[in-house]
């Protein structure tokens, strides 16, 4: 659960849900919205919100605050699930992806952006974040109603400088230009002049020479000029109108006019040995420049991603100093679309999201099942819509859609759209999923010889054939391939590989539009596979682009369509909360008598039961191995304002112990009199120098009454336990502070039966000859010996071996490492420095460093003389006068720790399992 938000913001995670219904995800979704809340949690998925204005929190002091924090220590932020997908990629080296969906206009291109921000400000080298290029070609030619073409064409119009768009042939009105005259009308937030300059600086910041980002500007320009040439048919003859633009288009491309204009009215055929030119009609010559636009700015666009993620990879990889080679995908792609009228396009888009929807889930089901089979927690099946039997309909080989379709197009003669939608009626008419007209003929939603119906997973989308076998059909010629790889300019031919092959050379029939989209959507699915994903689903809030509106209806709409509900369903099935002991305790430990301010009990999970128990929950909660599983959200809430209202009693009774009142310390408050009467106090400061003095004598007065509470017997363990917090506290995870502190472990509790017996006898002696009263701490060690090697010791006092009679006098300080290891280095005044590994076998991950630490620093406190204790990985010492390291290292298979020799002294060696 996100911290840091009260419920007057509304739900952070919409699995806390009391109930998962449209009505209700919808109610918490505009409360969050309405109050300034754009992000909200589903488990591990991001919602965001477009604001539709700027928001003060991507800062470098926002960044800080989820630097390697866990997904819920933070409020919701596209930030926390950056950082989970970072960690996830460092902790166990393995390839992570954030997969971005939503419709235009959502945030989708803003949401990619702040999390590369994220990962730029925190990434070390040997993880990087690679660009995934997946984008909708059609938006080159044609937009929806309320959209705009791609930034790039606004952004250079408006801000080029009159040189640059005189040398470009353009000028600034974009309704000028036939691709992108309609959101040339629309009104938008975007300063394209001040973005334009932005990207040309990033671009030279990342490594883009000068000629290289006057290709790009040259490549947007021609495009442009391409989508205003004209075609007529003069008798049998193709003929472009404007035919001054080929010219420039030609310029622009680096190439001849005359070729421009042969690969834009004629199509090159080999039949056999012979080569003919086929001219093309006025409708070919459209869809073959449409084409060619298409294909420019695609190539364009992953030519760019492809230079940024070879700027970004780590040269001169060596994996022994950067780890394994790991990366963080972003994938930023168009949601499902459901438009008035639903072409080609949008059933491609669609089908693009059917598959990652079916991905989606299948990955959220075995990241749940893999998390319950971690804890031990029993599975039980969860009901969902399988959407495997749509994605079928569409891609299945020989008897899906896009097969169909397929088969439509390669037929020799005319083929109609209506010939391929009777084939769809023929082959598919009994599909659950699939309806027209002619199946369905008292629907009149659908025009006969004209519309098909799909029940997707989010809702039935009407899609008419009319240009469906134009579209799929591979309008691109080999014409157009040879033209671009001819080109004079070095990043053209390089962006066309394939126009290297000379017609005679190119004999197998190019794939089609849907087969080509089609591969590329398994090739993707295959690659997330294999990679960790996360998710971010992006809602437009309002077609107008208002920062106070939220449009339910169109809300509602995406919501649907984005499956959120659903994974709500996935989500909540079994547990709907579920955290780590140790954080549930550090949150809610203060509403238990057990448990605050610390428990006693052997775990913090039997601490957790205790604290659940006393509250009534035991029957609606499950116990993992390391987290605790919360079934429904009202046992959580209830928890929070439980949580809520003893820190409020916790505040007050904090206030009134900081500035106590006189008659409130009684004693005490005679003391305050005298202080207020002999006290000369300056009128200036003198409220503060008093409220200073108040202060600091209620705390003194405080602490004395509470350690006049605690037995006598208990307070040198109490005082060893706040020296070691002193010095150990956020140097070490493991103090060891929880359990009971018993210093001679050898006598007390052997870890070894066969020295038990020779333990006393020993110490004894020692008390004998050196004179001391009582042992302070002593355990089984490894030690390094004056030759080197590694040994088994009891060490008591401090090993008489290597230490003289006065080792109190000789120890000058220690260093530990700032794992969960037990090495201890004892630094002497004579640098024969002694190198020990504690030992403990009962229980075998006692951790005795916090009890060594602060039983010394604690003698050395009484006996008023300084103890350094260094917390650092490697350890400097010295032995027998030569300095050396030892540094620690884990390592998978070892039995015990033991000490081996290296270059530069010593490596304590862990095991890792």
């Amino acid at each position: 659960m996100a911290e840091q938000e009260s419920l007057e913001f509304g739900k952070a995670d919409f699995v806390l849900m009391d109930a998962v219904t449209m009505p209700e995800f919808m109610a918490n979704l505009r409360l969050r919205f309405e109050k300034g809340r754009i992000y909200t949690f589903i488990g591990e998925v991001v919602v965001s919100m477009n604001p539709y204005k700027n928001l003060n929190i991507y800062g470098r002091d926002t960044i800080e605050q989820y630097k390697g924090r866990e997904l819920y220590e933070r409020p919701p932020h596209l930030f926390a699930i950056a950082d989970a997908a970072y960690k996830a990629m460092k902790r166990r080296s393995k390839d992570t992806c954030i997969v971005i969906s939503g419709e235009s206009g959502a945030g989708k291109t803003e949401a990619s952006k702040y999390i590369m921000q994220y990962i730029a400000a925190i990434t070390n080298p040997g993880q990087r974040a690679e660009l995934c290029p997946l984008f909708p070609q059609s938006r080159v030619i044609v937009q929806q109603p309320g959209e705009r073409s791609f930034h790039s064409f606004y952004q250079l119009l408006q801000g080029g400088s009159e040189q640059l768009l005189r040398s470009l042939h353009l000028q600034k009105d974009a309704s000028a230009y036939s691709y992108i005259c309609p959101g040339a009308q629309l009104k938008c937030s975007i300063n394209d002049g001040a973005e334009f300059k932005a990207v040309a600086d990033a671009m030279k910041v990342i490594g883009f020479k000068q000629e290289e980002i006057q290709t790009v500007y040259k490549i947007v320009a021609a495009i442009l000029h391409l989508g205003n040439l004209k075609f007529y048919v003069d008798g049998d003859t193709p003929i472009i109108e404007n035919s001054k633009l080929v010219s420039v288009i030609a310029e622009l491309l680096s190439t001849k006019a005359e070729l421009v204009e042969k690969a834009l009215l004629f199509r090159t055929v080999a039949t056999g040995r012979d080569v003919i030119d086929k001219q093309h009609t006025e409708q070919e010559a459209t869809y073959g420049r449409d084409a060619f636009a298409k294909a420019i700015y695609e190539r364009l666009f992953c030519w760019i991603v492809t230079h940024i993620n070879d700027v970004i990879e780590v040269k001169n990889y060596d994996t022994t100093v950067h780890g394994k080679n790991t990366v963080i995908g972003v994938l930023d792609i168009y949601g499902f679309e459901i438009f008035d009228n639903n072409s080609f396009e949008q059933f491609c888009i669609n089908y693009c999201n059917e598959k990652l929807q079916q991905l989606f889930i299948q990955l959220v089901l075995k990241q749940e099942q893999e998390e319950y089979q971690r804890e031990g927690i029993p599975w039980k099946h969860i009901d969902y819509f399988n959407n495997q039997v749509i994605v079928d309909l569409v891609e299945q080989q020989h008897k899906g859609i896009i097969a169909i379709l397929d088969d439509a197009c390669m037929n020799v003669g005319k083929v109609t759209d209506e010939m391929f939608l009777e084939a769809l009626n023929s082959k598919l008419g009994k599909h659950a999923h699939f309806s027209s007209r002619k199946l369905c003929a008292t629907d009149k939603t659908l025009e006969f010889d004209r519309d098909f119906r799909i029940k997707h997973y989010a809702g039935d989308v009407i899609y008419s054939v009319t240009g469906f076998i134009d579209k799929n059909k591979d309008t691109l010629f080999q014409d157009f391939k040879r033209l671009m790889y001819n080109s004079s300019n070095p990043v053209l031919k390089m962006m066309w590989p394939e126009g290297k092959l000379s017609i005679t050379e190119v004999t197998k029939r190019p794939l089609t539009a849907a087969t080509l989209f089609k591969n590329s959507m398994i090739a993707l699915v295959d690659n997330l596979t294999l990679k960790e994903p996360y998710y971010v689903r992006c809602i437009k809030p309002n077609d107008k682009k208002s920062p106070q509106l939220f449009d339910e209806e169109r809300c509602r709409h995406q919501v649907e369509y984005l499956g959120l509900l659903e994974n709500v369903r996935v989500r909540r099935a079994g547990f709907a909360y579920r955290q780590s002991y140790e954080k549930f305790l550090h949150r809610y430990k203060m509403i238990s008598e057990f448990t605050w301010p610390n428990h006693d009990l052997p775990s913090d999970k039997e601490a957790v039961r205790k604290l659940i128990e006393c509250h009534g929950f035991q029957h609606d909660v499950a116990y993992g191995k390391t987290k605790l599983f919360i079934r429904t959200p009202r046992t959580l809430f209830t928890l929070e304002e439980l949580h809520a209202k003893m820190l409020v009693r916790i505040v007050l009774f904090l206030q009134k112990v900081k500035l106590p009142l006189p008659h409130k310390l009684n004693g005490a408050g005679q003391c305050w009199k005298r202080y207020n009467q002999k006290s000369k106090i300056n009128e200036e400061g003198s409220d503060e120098a008093f409220s200073e003095a108040c202060s600091c004598f209620a705390g003194r007065w405080r602490a004395a009454e509470l350690i006049r509470s605690v037995p006598p017997e208990v307070l040198p363990q109490l005082r060893a336990k706040v020296a070691a917090m002193e010095l150990l506290k956020g140097h070490r995870a493991d103090i060891g502070l929880q359990r009971a502190w018993q210093g001679n472990y050898i006598a007390l509790k052997p870890d070894r039966a066969q020295s038990s017996g020779s333990f006393t006898p020993v110490a004894n002696e020692l008390k004998r000859k050196d004179k001391y009263m009582n042992i302070l701490f002593s355990c089984h060690v490894r030690k390094v010996t004056g030759l080197g090697a590694s040994r088994d010791q009891t060490d008591s006092h401090l090993d008489q071996q290597d230490i003289n009679t006065e080792c109190p006098e000789g120890l000058v300080g220690l260093s530990v490492s700032n794992g969960k290891d037990q090495l201890v280095v004892f630094h002497t005044k004579d640098n024969k420095d002694l190198i020990v590994c504690l030992f403990s076998n009962d229980p075998s991950n006692d951790s005795r460093i916090g009890e060594l630490v602060g039983v010394l620093a604690s003698h050395f406190k009484r006996e008023k003389r300084s103890l350094h204790v260094s917390v650092t990985n490697p350890v400097q010492c010295s032995l027998h006068g030569r300095k050396c390291t030892v540094s620690v290292e884990t390592r998978i298979n070892q039995p015990q720790p033991d000490f081996t020799k290296h270059r530069s002294g010593f490596v304590l060696c862990v095991p890792g399992n």
